[in-house]
């Protein structure tokens, strides 16, 4: 199948076969395409929780009203967008330099245009700018699934602060979405709707 012929058969798992698992080489397949997600000034301002715990994604279940994709996928991926900015872009540059000073200095122009444009987003504003680009490596993810013909679900329907206190997460750390990942129990029972393209672009 091609891969747009991949995308129109994947649809939003609600019922995962638990006794069904994701092989390592696939799970490592799909968290590559999330790596290599395109995102703004390539920060990646966001960190994925890999969960596998039966223990602990029942204690995700309980703050996530109890769906059953949390406990039933093979794995949960959980995506946090990361609000502090300011050690995002140095760990950036650090990255990118090599550690190597004569590089850092190339590179300081870039960050000084980093700096000036993120360093004003504090809060709200933060976690509004780093989510955008934490929804396109989801999409990356949801894409990479539907190429490997795994089943995915992604998912928003948790207290923030409950997954927050579950997992302990930093104050920097904000979970916006879950991508629960495994094998269909039962097929569609609708069809995929989708507006026409008429509708949904316009050329010009």
């Amino acid at each position: 199948m091609s891969f747009l012929e991949n995308l129109a058969w994947r649809f939003a798992t609600k019922k995962f076969d638990s006794g069904k698992s994701v092989s390592k080489e696939n799970l490592n397949k799909i968290l590559e395409a999330v790596r290599m997600a395109p995102s703004a000034y390539g920060l990646q301002p966001y960190h994925i929780f890999v969960i596998k715990d039966p223990e602990l994604r029942k204690k995700l279940k309980s703050e996530s009203f109890l769906q059953s994709q949390v406990t039933d996928a093979s794995v949960l991926l959980v995506f946090c967008a990361r609000t502090d900015l300011g050690q995002v872009i140095d760990e950036y540059i650090e990255l990118a330099s090599g550690g190597k000073l004569l590089a850092k200095t190339k590179l300081l122009p870039f960050k000084i245009v980093m700096q000036t444009d993120l360093g004003r987003k504090k809060g709200e504003a933060a976690l509004t700018w780093a989510t955008k680009s934490t929804g396109v490596a989801l999409g990356f993810g949801l894409a990479a699934c539907a190429e490997l013909k795994i089943d995915s679900c992604p998912m928003e329907g948790f207290s923030v602060r409950g997954v927050s206190r579950v997992l302990n997460l930093p104050s920097h750390l904000i979970p916006v979405a879950y991508l629960a990942v495994g094998y269909r129990l039962e097929e569609p029972t609708r069809p995929k709707v989708r507006f026409s393209e008429t509708e949904l672009f316009s050329r010009r």
